[in-house]
């Protein structure tokens, strides 16, 4: 099985997503130790969904993130890069419109939506900044961006276990309970090289984006980034 490297080729980010996707939902749910149900939960708080908005979920996966939005009554488009991951969304989400696409070259129109919302995928793109501005391209202005990513542990003493967790314990589970245990290799060493809070903060700020503010969850191994494209007269 394939895992991606830290240049992040896009054609092996894709592939190894491909190779993890039939039990990614499962895996990722013991990985994080059961907490993956709490943090969808707080990005779809962030989002608000409403009837007749239209969303863009980016690096949707298997649309467990886009579940809920459609649920609310929007109109959501499931979006990923990664054959296997929209096979098994497909699947198991069939009422769902889930499209293949680039987040650096997205194939939709300029605002053509309300929200561009992306969990726990920036941080695979090969370059952050121009899947920012591709968000920002798509998003009507005065719209909103939220992204959902791991992050920095703000207490110290716990942001050493959580390290310690990431570059040993998680591997050895990945081994007991994935298909592709290197993947989860991948998974640490991007999450251990990702910028903290305010890292990505100034990042989304310096894609266009303004109103930029995070909520840290699970004492910040998890943060939700919020942003708005600025109306034409701001």
């Amino acid at each position: 099985m394939s895992r991606a490297n830290m240049d992040k080729n896009p054609e092996e980010v894709a592939a190894m997503f491909d190779g993890v996707a039939k039990r990614y939902d499962l895996v990722n749910d013991l990985l994080s130790l059961g907490r993956t149900k709490a943090w969808r939960k707080a990005t779809t708080k962030a989002i608000a969904p409403r009837p007749g908005q239209k969303i863009l979920d980016l690096a949707a996966g298997t649309g467990s993130s886009s579940e809920p939005l459609a649920a609310a009554g929007a109109d959501v488009i499931p979006a990923d890069f990664s054959e296997g991951m929209l096979a098994a969304g497909r699947k198991a989400r069939p009422h769902l419109p889930f499209t293949k696409a680039d987040a650096l070259n997205l194939p939709f129109a300029d605002g053509e939506f309300d929200v561009a919302t992306i969990s726990f995928g920036l941080r695979n793109t090969q370059k952050t900044a121009k899947a920012l501005a591709e968000m920002y391209r798509v998003v009507k202005p005065g719209g909103l961006l939220v992204v959902t990513e791991f992050s920095s542990p703000t207490f110290a003493p716990f942001r050493t276990i959580y390290t310690n967790y990431l570059m040993r314990a998680l591997p050895a589970i990945a081994r007991k309970t994935s298909s592709n245990p290197d993947a989860y290799i991948y998974l640490a060493e991007s999450i251990r090289a990702w910028p903290d809070q305010k890292g990505l903060a100034a990042e989304i700020s310096a894609a266009g984006w303004v109103e930029t503010t995070w909520k840290n969850l699970t004492g910040g191994v998890v943060a939700v980034h919020k942003a708005r494209k600025p109306l034409r007269f701001d």
